[in-house]
């Protein structure tokens, strides 16, 4: 009895520890999350501190909770009230047939799903919920101490945490690795406990998109204490936040990125008046106007990624294309581009502008972007003169440059724009696609036809519309074949493949000049998803076709965008 006590007292001071969980997101508008923690397999004795704290987080960060544990809550109906759905420690089968389709549905048009612990032990026979969740539970060591790696500092689950983040917990393996399907938050450090099996690349914490919804899972939430640590409480609300569309993040999967800023400034220079402190692996303008630019090599054609946020209405942006400025800033504005970061001026001079040439599709953009204050991820695609700007994920902007003046080859820079005007960057990268040939996706919209499709929702000419939301999924079975016709005969020297969740382990790229005689150009096996570039071919071709002879999940073969470039 006295043990039973004790443990009740040690529950109630946890809960009330929840109750000062700060609000730091109210402008969120209010929204509703449903807390599932239905187990048919081994209980944790957190859930009840699990689903007090969440209460708390919703008081404190405007939406309210319904916890269950009754799977008849899982209908069309009843799901449409939510717009995020935690599994907290369900392990098990805990959805009939009937409402796995409901809960499907709800995801797949735009619900959220935030996974907890052991959502990963849950469902082990629902291809969908594994997709969902990104993997499944393999084994855990005896919980102790362990020093997280957190890749991501722009995501409202992980912006608040250190580089590396050290916490007791019970440490899941996993049994596959999610990075080639989901954006990974953070990893463990295996060297710093024991019992880990998944080596240098261990992920616990990461996001994706699911069609029109969104997935977040976190690994960590085993134990009562996490629930009193309140690092551990800022990341679960921003799971729930992210899940919920409250917070907006680029959580596409992202592998071949090379850190040029990540706390070094090694290789970086400062034009002009003004600086960027650089505290916490964070670089903060100050004064100006200046520039702090990479001047360790100049770029082609790549993919920059960096995160930023602006302390209220600031001025700041991102400069690509610009010759060496020695110590004179006016270069870049001169000579090349700036993407604007400035949420409050004119439209051509506003966040996810070309600054003064084009304004970004401002609809998109305010869809995809988080206020002052919070993080956002650009993504600046440069490929030969043309410029496609993604913010947390989504494209907002797509320019090509014609004028013979400026170039977008060149050296990358970061603004500090004047005093009063503070912007922050984190995670600056670079993935080169020099390699890959100056040519344009001539795939774009042309026809395309398919071997079968899931359902009428994903057919062969979502692969084509240059869309991160829509796809083409096949029946479940091998073989599989999509082609897309490019009414014209091309030299096709690179094709480019999206994967969602389910992708193809083993396939043939093939061209025909008439549709009917194929030849296979490159031959691909051992392929894990994501994404798979093919630069370097060379074929005089009108058709192409992506040949899958072996899935490499239990479901069909499921493309986002399938890409081919020639001239």
């Amino acid at each position: 009895m006295r043990k039973l006590l004790a443990g009740a007292m040690a529950l109630t001071a946890i809960a009330a520890c929840t109750f000062t969980a700060s609000s730091a997101n109210a402008a969120d508008a209010p929204y509703d999350v449903l807390v599932f923690s239905k187990t048919a397999g081994f209980r944790h004795d957190a859930i009840p501190v699990g689903i007090q704290t969440i209460r708390n987080l919703g008081a404190a960060n405007n939406f309210t909770v319904t916890a269950t544990e009754d799977a008849a809550a899982f209908t069309t109906a009843n799901l449409a009230q939510y717009e995020a759905v935690v599994f907290l420690n369900t392990t098990g089968d805990v959805l009939n047939a009937t409402q796995q389709t409901a809960f499907e549905s709800y995801v797949r048009g735009g619900g959220g799903y935030t996974g907890v612990h052991a959502a990963a032990d849950t469902e082990y026979d629902w291809p969908f919920y594994g997709q969902l969740v990104g993997a499944y539970f393999h084994s855990h060591p005896a919980i102790q101490q362990v020093t997280s790696r957190v890749e991501d500092r722009a995501h409202a689950s992980t912006a608040h945490l250190p580089q590396s983040w050290t916490r007791t917990d019970e440490l899941y393996n996993y049994r596959t690795n999610p990075r080639s399907t989901s954006h990974v938050l953070a990893t463990l450090d295996e060297s710093t406990y024991s019992g880990g099996n998944m080596g240098a690349d261990h992920p616990i914490a990461w996001c994706k998109t699911v069609d029109s919804g969104r997935s977040w899972y976190t690994g960590f939430g085993h134990t009562q204490e996490s629930y009193a640590d309140g690092n551990f409480r800022s990341h679960l609300l921003g799971g729930i936040r992210y899940a919920a569309g409250r917070a907006k993040a680029d959580c596409r999967p992202e592998t071949g990125y090379t850190p040029i800023y990540n706390g070094s400034t090694t290789g970086w220079t400062q034009a002009g008046p003004g600086s960027f402190t650089n505290t916490d692996a964070t670089l903060t303008s100050t004064g100006g106007m200046g520039l702090l630019w990479y001047s360790a090599r100049q770029f082609t054609s790549y993919s920059l990624k960096a995160d930023w946020r602006l302390t209220g209405d600031s001025n700041s942006g991102i400069f690509v294309g610009f010759p060496n400025p020695n110590n004179d800033p006016w270069v870049a504005v001169n000579q090349g581009y700036e993407v604007q970061i400035d949420a409050t001026d004119a439209a051509d001079r506003t966040t996810g502008a070309i600054y003064t040439f084009k304004s970004a599709d401002l609809a998109a953009r305010d869809a995809a972007l988080n206020p002052p204050g919070e993080w956002n991820t650009y993504e600046l695609l440069v490929e030969g003169q043309r410029i496609r700007v993604y913010l947390n994920g989504r494209l907002i902007n797509d320019f090509t440059n014609t004028d013979p003046a400026r170039n977008l080859d060149g050296y990358i820079g970061l603004q500090n724009h004047g005093t009063g005007d503070t912007a922050a960057f984190r995670n600056v990268r670079v993935k080169d696609l020099s390699v890959a040939p100056p040519a344009s996706n001539v795939a774009l919209n042309k026809p395309a036809t398919a071997s079968s499709v899931e359902n009428a929702s994903y057919p062969a000419s979502n692969a084509v519309d240059s869309s991160a939301t829509t796809r083409w999924s096949s029946a479940f079975s091998d073989p599989q074949w999509i082609r897309v016709d490019l009414g014209a005969t091309y030299t096709v020297s690179r094709v480019r493949l999206q994967w969602e969740a389910a992708y193809g382990s083993a396939y043939q790229i093939q061209t025909s000049a008439d549709g009917t005689t194929w030849t296979t150009v490159k031959s691909v096996t051992a392929a894990n998803g994501g994404e798979d570039d093919h630069p370097g071919l060379s074929a005089q071709a009108r058709y192409v076709r992506i040949n899958g002879t072996a899935r490499g999940t239990q479901w069909g073969y499921s493309l986002y965008n399938f890409e081919v470039y020639g001239n």
